[in-house]
């Protein structure tokens, strides 16, 4: 139990960090890394807004995530994680990477589109990456689904143990 003590307080440490640096990104990064999108006349020009709210949404759906786990590693140090309260939790996560993985999908056919239709941009090697990036992402979801219903199965096998005994 030492070690699962110690792993959950460094696991909340590089949460808080990883929380912070999604606040730097939404307030900062990605408005500042799209505002170049909208100085030019190109086919991108108009992208810049979208793509800034898609960024900023991303970002948000990390940050329930973070919230949700550092949730669950508070039932986790109580040992109340196999209980019916931790669904909402991992609930809040599926939803969370579902709709960061749709975003993702929107944006990706959205980039795509762009990329093809305008002559000079027709570098094969983003749309790839972009289909990439959203075969990665519904992994993530399925995996999540999968391990939701592991969580449901343990659940299930823990309370029927504490009826036994």
């Amino acid at each position: 139990m030492n070690l699962t003590h110690n792993v959950v307080g460094l696991l909340r440490v590089l949460l808080v960090l990883l929380f912070a640096a999604c606040v730097v990104g939404q307030t900062l990064s990605v408005p500042g890394q799209f505002s170049d999108v909208g100085q030019g006349s190109g086919a991108m020009a108009g992208l810049r807004w979208p793509l800034t709210v898609v960024g900023v949404l991303e970002l948000l759906c990390v940050q329930v995530v973070i919230v949700c786990t550092w949730k669950l590693l508070t039932m986790v140090k109580a040992d109340r994680i196999f209980s019916r309260d931790a669904f909402v939790w991992v609930d809040g996560i599926v939803w969370a990477i579902t709709a960061a993985w749709l975003l993702l999908a929107g944006i990706a056919t959205a980039l795509t589109v762009v990329i093809y239709v305008t002559p000079e941009l027709r570098d094969p090697g983003t749309p790839m990456l972009l289909f990439g990036l959203v075969l990665v992402g519904g992994v993530v979801v399925m995996l999540m689904i999968v391990m939701r219903a592991l969580l449901r199965q343990a659940a299930a096998l823990r309370t029927d143990m504490d009826a036994v005994i």
